[in-house]
């Protein structure tokens, strides 16, 4: 068996991401045996292998013996037996009839029927074969008992059901069970689908917790025909669960192309609707459905049920920043644009990079960055080392172990994806927002950093004033319609020292360029470092909170520890060495 074989067969069990395998080609000739020599990369379109041992190495294109495997996944991705399913036998046409579904509409989703052994049944019973398909091949299947509700797979459906019939410029229709596609296929709706698993049964406050987003990589895997469809009407359960699916989704793919539909009372899906009222009723459910509430003119009570939500419930802060000092001020809630700002050196940065550590610690929040001042390998150092709070490089104390630095990586790679403008492809707001937006639709980011601002490319016949307005409304609008929280850094002009010789902390209204940072921002914040040649102290100076609930204008102290680039709030965390260490840096703006 050639190491190419055998390196295809590793990376469809173990998924994309960075792996270490025994290397097949010398393994067995080494005396330490199971040694894990062979370095796997595995990307969306191929497979890099390298073994540092024997020096074997090579590329993989994706081949359609590669389905489409789940993103950072670590754990073995079940691979489809090959089965010889056989056509729709009498028995199985009069289940799907039972389920308002006929033999023209099973032919079309490519129903079949099988003998499988069922867990719940306790033996092999006959099932219907819900086929998914990747370039017309089977890749792997739902398998659905007739007697009873037991369900098997026969490997991992990654991809939405009845994605090869969805038609371009037409109405997508995103369901949450074969069996709802299936009926509104039935009412002449081809170009439905649904989702491979169902929604995520844990819903925490009415959202899909975090730790669940990989469960939705099918939306990226559909996204060329998510692109050029008319119009998103997404038709998931009417249970929490399956509203909270909605959620997610919407956000992925951008509540401003989404609609949703209401059922009718006593209906919790798309086939209980076709089998107690029938056809018209799906038409009529699909003709009322509207769009997502984001933009557009709505009539007072379709708030109502909000309304009444917020009265006995409050609004809610949002999520906490780590500090509880910090959270007097602000948290972080989604759909807002925070603008940071701050002299030179003052911290903002490491402060926008320790909010995120602090996130996706405590809440599995997932990141994209886009930091023009900063190149990859060495923002991951910083990354880490405020996660691990051990330095990286050399210094007055002990440094990360190559373990420790492994574990780090680990941490890095499941919650962090970097914009990196090598090419210059990332020079417009446009071309960031692009990318942002596939992050959102495959990784399931939840917040964005970008920094600086004064890299991006403005256009030649615009104002800078009136072109920064427009800017930061088509990011926070972006926002919004993506459930996400963007932080964006921007430098102050060059300020003069006050009567005491001292430079103030910048405000809004102090940022080069317009106004606008102040008028636009949801929050906005000023790191100040009053001393910075003399002290790790940080003044966090919140100058605008838009909305109460989430905080208020003030200032409050952190403690900026230069061993291990983290902040905290009390000075027992900061070594000795941390307190006294200067740098040239630290006078950068003076």
């Amino acid at each position: 068996m050639g190491i190419e074989h055998q390196v295809r067969g590793e990376a469809i069990r173990l998924g994309y991401g960075q792996h270490k395998i025994e290397c097949p080609s010398c393994g067995d000739d080494r005396k330490k045996r199971g040694q894990k020599t062979l370095s796997l990369r595995i990307e969306h379109e191929k497979t890099l292998y390298q073994c540092w041992h024997c020096g074997q190495n090579g590329v993989l294109p994706f081949t359609s013996d590669m389905p489409n495997i789940n993103h950072n996944r670590s754990k073995p991705v079940a691979v489809a037996q090959k089965r010889d399913w056989n056509n729709l036998t009498e028995s199985s046409i009069k289940f799907l009839k039972s389920r308002g579904i006929s033999e023209k509409t099973a032919e079309k989703l490519q129903i079949k029927v099988g003998m499988n052994y069922i867990q719940s049944v306790g033996r092999e019973t006959e099932c219907v074969i819900f086929p998914y398909l990747n370039q017309g091949q089977e890749y792997a299947a739902k398998i659905r008992s007739i007697e009873s509700k037991g369900f098997a797979c026969n490997g991992s459906p990654q991809s939405f059901f009845n994605i090869q019939n969805v038609q371009p410029n037409d109405w997508m229709f995103i369901t949450e069970g074969e069996f709802d596609c299936a009926a509104l296929v039935e009412c002449g709706y081809e170009s439905a689908v649904s989702m491979p698993n169902g929604a995520p049964i844990k819903v925490v406050d009415g959202k899909i917790d975090p730790k669940d987003d990989n469960k939705f990589r099918f939306i990226w895997e559909a996204k060329k025909q998510i692109d050029m469809a008319e119009r998103i009407v997404i038709c998931t359960d009417a249970d929490s669960a399956g509203q909270a699916a909605a959620e997610e989704i919407a956000r992925r793919i951008g509540k401003d192309r989404c609609w949703v539909i209401d059922f009718p009372e006593g209906c919790k899906d798309a086939n209980d609707v076709l089998l107690k009222h029938g056809k018209q009723a799906v038409d009529d459910m699909i003709t009322n459905c509207r769009p997502w509430p984001i933009s557009g003119l709505y009539d007072s009570s379709h708030f109502f049920e909000q309304l009444d939500e917020i009265y006995d419930k409050g609004m809610g802060r949002g999520e906490s920043t780590g500090y509880k000092n910090v959270d007097d001020l602000f948290t972080v809630a989604s759909g807002q644009l925070t603008v940071v700002t701050g002299h030179p050196s003052s911290g903002k940065s490491e402060f926008v990079d320790q909010l995120m550590i602090n996130l996706a610690q405590s809440k599995s929040w997932k990141f994209a960055i886009c930091s023009f001042e900063n190149e990859p390998r060495l923002h991951i150092a910083k990354l880490i080392s405020k996660h691990l709070k051990r330095p990286f490089f050399d210094g007055p104390t002990a440094r990360m172990t190559k373990e420790e630095l492994n574990v780090g990586k680990e941490f890095v790679q499941s919650h962090f994806s970097f914009l990196h403008q090598s090419d210059g492809s990332l020079s417009t707001m446009d071309s960031i927002l692009e990318r942002i937006k596939i992050a959102v639709m495959r990784h399931g980011v939840r917040g964005v950093v970008i920094d600086p601002y004064n890299y991006i490319q403005k256009p030649s016949d615009v104002a800078e004033t009136e072109w920064i307005s427009v800017m930061l409304s088509q990011v926070r609008l972006f926002a919004q319609a993506h459930g996400l929280h963007i932080w964006f850094v921007a430098h102050p002009t060059k300020m003069m020292r006050d009567a005491k010789g001292k430079v103030p902390a910048p405000t809004g209204y102090d940022i080069s360029g317009s106004a606008a940072w102040f008028a636009k921002a949801d929050i906005g914040i000023t790191v100040h470092r009053p001393e910075p040649a003399k002290s790790v102290l940080s003044q966090v100076i919140c100058w605008k909170c838009r909305f109460s609930w989430i905080g208020k204008q003030g200032q409050t102290d952190l403690i900026f520890n230069k061993i291990t680039s983290c902040y905290t709030d009390s000075w027992n965390d900061v070594s000795a060495e941390s307190s006294t260490y200067t740098s040239d840096e630290d006078d950068e703006f003076l």
